[in-house]
């Protein structure tokens, strides 16, 4: 569990790196709705591919019962922060700059870590779990306020890639208070 893409197999990680030239492809094509929501479907499935792997590994060693645990905190919390959004009217889009600066700081963080062990992963999955709450909030005001420039599957793959993240940060939290049990 230390690191969660070291289970991913090659065959994972082409999917994944497929998956990262659909986020490019899906953005170029983003005014061509079919092709987009196509395009947006393969992503999900390759992202699939490569997550698979690591839900396995969490089966195995601890049980399903903490990837239900991880799958509905994160669909009740995606919940919970649209509706905060929705009942307060609260706009946090004019905070997306930062948001996208404190994701930037999370990939170098993990990157550095991979290597060095600078930071604990569950520290790493706290950090991952709240930048990506921070995101999905101003996700979620961005599309009561009317999408802003993003079109219906830009908004659909942020929200999408706001989840898995979330699930994964949990799925080690969980996962880790687990075995310290």
């Amino acid at each position: 569990f230390q690191n969660v893409l070291a289970p991913a197999s090659p065959i994972g990680w082409i999917a994944f790196g497929a998956a990262f030239i659909l986020l490019f492809a899906i953005h170029a094509v983003r005014n061509n709705e079919p092709i987009a929501l196509l395009l947006y479907y393969a992503f999900t499935f390759l992202m699939g591919i490569w997550i698979a792997p690591v839900i396995g590994i969490y089966l195995r060693a601890i049980g399903p019962g903490v990837v239900v645990e991880a799958a509905s905190t994160t669909g009740l919390g995606m919940l919970a922060l649209g509706a905060i959004v929705y009942a307060t009217g609260l706009d946090l889009r004019r905070f997306s700059g930062i948001a996208l600066g404190a994701l930037v700081a999370l990939i170098i963080v993990g990157v550095v870590s991979i290597f060095t062990h600078w930071v604990h992963p569950t520290v790493y999955a706290w950090l991952t779990l709240a930048v990506f709450a921070f995101l999905t909030l101003i996700d979620f005001a961005r599309i009561r306020a009317g999408g802003d420039y993003y079109t219906p599957v830009q908004i659909a793959l942020q929200l999408y890639l706001d989840a898995i993240n979330i699930f994964l940060a949990l799925l080690q939290i969980f996962g880790g208070s687990r075995r310290s049990d």
